[in-house]
């Protein structure tokens, strides 16, 4: 495990100066590990007393706010009492006589630091499990505590709320507008809003090199390069790659890229339960509206309801930014699209072990030849119940050859938002005619012909021109889906033919 205090050194320096603040990140990214770990640090120093609990155990209260209270107040003294604490810095037992339902919380905190000799920190773990009126109470006690603090009455010096939500949720939950600096939010006591980061290479390396100085086994240069490449540094994805490969695999020896690979493609077919709750997310209305267009390559919204989406979807960790709208990598952009082609998956009956050539290398035409009887044949039908509607074809085309090239290959796929383009690469190893190990490449380039717009296959040929450079190959294949209403028939769709590149590369053509 990684020092936790070094990856929040901001929150020190707020709590020292008495502010609260908000600590948000996505689940599994250890959020709660690091406020464990600071509240231990800060204890230990002798003049605060700093406690972390969850609010968690308070969701089932819905709106009753008296149960609510009730309950955090009861893991609150369950936390102290496990903290190991002398007498005099635990909260008083029992607490204060029945206060007014709506005020127990505050006056509860006030008795607490009013009898403790040393600074309180709260950290409120979870805090956005608490619903509706149960949230609005809790964060206007809290706000009102903060604000008698200047009158001498005693309450928290610090408070931490933290939570996968961002600051605007909070001040949206509490009856005000997203603004910062709305006066008019319950709690707009806020100083700042913290996001915890995910691991550099360095971080990853650290982490990879303990497991070595235990254990002896090493992981190369290149293992740990192709892990930040493929979780981006996602704590949990981290780790999860190094225990597949390490446990569940029982690898033994020096660890490489190799590996790193195989463990990446045994968690996104497990769909640990991380991956699993994450792909759940995918039919929540703010969610597809933010992914749709990322799969689809078309342009995002522009209005303040896409803007909200999109600062959801980034606080779940499924994008990067809130700009660049991209998948936070490329586990998480796997993963969506065999979710979401989990039902084009059903429809495919080829076997994918007659793709394979005599010598071994993989058969892309007759593949793509099997693709065009397959989308004449359910295409209309599958484009119909697909929910993201503007993705469909990209869609189904990659589960399609997933379903055909994963009995021993590979594919990696890019897309985002705005580039009009979904761009694949099929990788599949094979051994060459004196044994040694090669790996065959081929590129896709897929585009929509959406109505009212012109040919995409100039456009096209350039982006796969761009495409194919990248990657050094000679040739690869520009997909073309007819979406217009005067597109040919479905049973003429699947046309070949062959193009030329802006940089005179012979490429292949098909129009479905």
């Amino acid at each position: 495990m990684l020092p936790p205090t070094p990856r929040l050194p901001e929150a020190r320096a707020l709590i020292e100066m008495d502010r609260y603040f908000v600590l948000h990140a996505p689940r599994q990214t250890g959020k709660t590990t690091t406020l464990a770990a600071l509240a231990s640090e800060l204890t230990a120093e002798g003049d605060i007393a700093a406690l972390m609990f969850s609010c968690e155990d308070a969701k089932t209260a819905g709106d009753d706010v008296a149960l609510t209270e009730a309950v955090l107040l009861d893991t609150l003294r369950e936390a102290a009492e496990a903290s190991g604490w002398p007498d005099e810095l635990l909260p008083p037992d029992p607490w204060p006589p029945q206060a007014q339902v709506g005020s127990r919380f505050r006056k509860a905190l006030s008795a607490w630091c009013r009898r403790c000799p040393r600074r309180v920190v709260l950290f409120l773990d979870e805090i956005d499990t608490l619903q509706g009126d149960s949230l609005i109470s809790i964060l206007s006690q809290l706000r009102h505590g903060h604000n008698v603090r200047s009158e001498g009455r005693p309450f928290p010096t610090s408070v931490v709320l933290c939570g996968l939500r961002d600051l605007r949720d909070y001040k949206v939950a509490s009856g005000g507008a997203p603004d910062r600096y709305n006066a008019a939010s319950p709690f707009n006591i806020i100083a700042k809003s913290l996001r915890l980061g995910d691991f550099t290479t360095d971080q990853i390396a650290e982490l990879y090199d303990q497991h070595t100085q235990a254990t002896g086994q090493e992981f190369t240069k290149d293992a740990i390069d192709r892990v930040f490449e493929l979780t981006q540094g996602q704590p949990w994805l981290v780790n999860a790659l190094a225990h597949e490969i390490t446990v569940e695999m029982g690898v033994t020896g020096t660890i490489g890229d190799g590996q790193v690979e195989d463990a990446k493609e045994r968690l996104i077919r497990a769909r640990a339960t991380h991956l699993d709750a994450l792909a759940a997310r995918l039919h929540d209305p703010r969610v597809k509206r933010v992914i749709e267009p990322i799969v689809a390559g078309t342009s995002p919204g522009t209005d303040i309801a896409f803007d909200h989406a999109a600062s959801y979807v980034h606080d779940l960790g499924l994008i990067r930014g809130t700009r660049d709208l991209e998948i936070a990598n490329p586990i998480y952009r796997e993963v969506l699209l065999r979710v979401l082609g989990d039902r084009t998956e059903r429809f495919v009956r080829a076997d994918p072990h007659t793709f394979v050539l005599p010598d071994g290398r993989f058969d892309l035409p007759r593949l793509l030849e099997e693709f065009v009887i397959f989308w004449r044949e359910h295409g209309e039908v599958l484009i119909q119940q697909e929910g993201y509607h503007e993705a469909a074809c990209q869609i189904i085309l990659m589960a399609f050859l997933h379903r055909l090239v994963n009995g021993g290959g590979y594919l990696d796929r890019e897309y985002a938002a705005g580039t009009k383009r979904l761009d694949m690469l099929a990788r599949w190893p094979y051994n060459g005619p004196d044994g040694q190990r090669l790996i065959q490449r081929e590129a896709m380039e897929l585009k929509v012909w959406r109505p009212g717009a012109d040919d995409p296959k100039p456009e096209g040929l350039a982006q796969l021109d761009r495409y194919l450079d990248r990657l050094t190959l000679p040739t690869g294949v520009l997909v073309i889906f007819d979406r217009r209403p005067e597109a040919p028939t479905w049973k003429e769709r699947g046309g070949f033919d062959q193009a030329t590149t802006p940089s005179g590369r012979q490429v292949t053509v098909l129009r479905v």
